[in-house]
């Protein structure tokens, strides 16, 4: 029993070292082949509206709903201390610092991340990705390199959307709930924000858009077995996905926790 343990532990501790390989030697080939001609920037912007654009509104949905959320659970308690007009800037903060980088990574990693992966597997077990190296196309370069920009540049405006969105629901449940005035709702909002509070939001945006397109394609890449395989692919890529994001996000904010205290 302790043996066959052993056997599986070192199984995942295989795998995992592996998947950290592969998906580095993934990453160094794609910022590499990112400054080598050719330039196909119509893939890039088809791309960005698939990640960016058809996203609006899962993301416009969830972060509303967010916002009358955490405002109402905040009001909870800070009405029993008579401090409402902080929820404002609480729900500012969190929002922007936290939430919508991390919840907008997710919703995307879900939606789109997904389907780069099915796609991809798709592909590669029709054969179709042999069938580019034959006829002389990287497949790095046509494949990952636009979906890895794409990823990258969209997700921190997708955030800066969610951030107005998520701010907004709050707004709509203090103004309209609590008869705290839209006034003074606004000056507590931006008056607690700081440039540094929207930095490290947006950068934290950037590495998890970064993470999502490396797993997503190197899953994809990696697909065996058949339309049965492309399902597997498609869950364990979220599944890694979603805890990279996590782990990211814990980094970062401790990072910049000491970094910008």
């Amino acid at each position: 029993m302790i043996k066959r343990l052993f056997v599986i532990f070192g199984r995942r501790i295989l795998y995992f070292m592996y998947f950290l390989g592969g998906l580095s030697n993934l990453a160094m080939q794609t910022i590499y082949r990112i400054f080598t001609p050719p330039y196909k920037k119509h893939r890039i912007f088809e791309q960005a509206k698939k990640a960016g654009y058809d996203s609006l509104p899962i993301v416009s949905l969830i972060s509303l709903f967010i916002g009358f959320i955490f405002a109402l659970q905040t009001a909870y308690f800070m009405q029993r201390i008579g401090s409402e007009l902080y929820i404002a800037s609480m729900v500012a903060l969190s929002l922007v610092r936290e939430l919508s980088p991390v919840i907008t990574a997710l919703v995307v990693a879900g939606r789109v991340g997904a389907s780069i992966t099915a796609e991809l597997g798709s592909m590669q077990v029709t054969e179709q990705i042999d069938a580019l190296e034959s006829f002389a196309s990287n497949p790095i370069k046509y494949l990952v390199v636009p979906r890895f920009l794409a990823l990258t540049f969209m997700l921190p405006l997708l955030t800066l959307y969610s951030n107005a969105i998520g701010i907004f629901g709050s707004f709509l449940i203090c103004t309209a709930k609590l008869g705290i005035s839209s006034s003074i709702y606004m000056h507590v909002t931006f008056d607690a924000l700081q440039y540094k509070d929207l930095f490290t939001g947006l950068f934290k945006s950037v590495v998890f858009g970064m993470i999502i397109a490396l797993v997503s394609c190197y899953e994809g890449f990696n697909v065996e077995g058949g339309a049965e395989g492309v399902g597997r692919a498609t869950t364990r890529s979220v599944v890694i996905t979603f805890i990279l994001i996590i782990i990211a996000d814990c980094f970062f904010t401790a990072l910049f926790y000491f970094i910008f205290p």
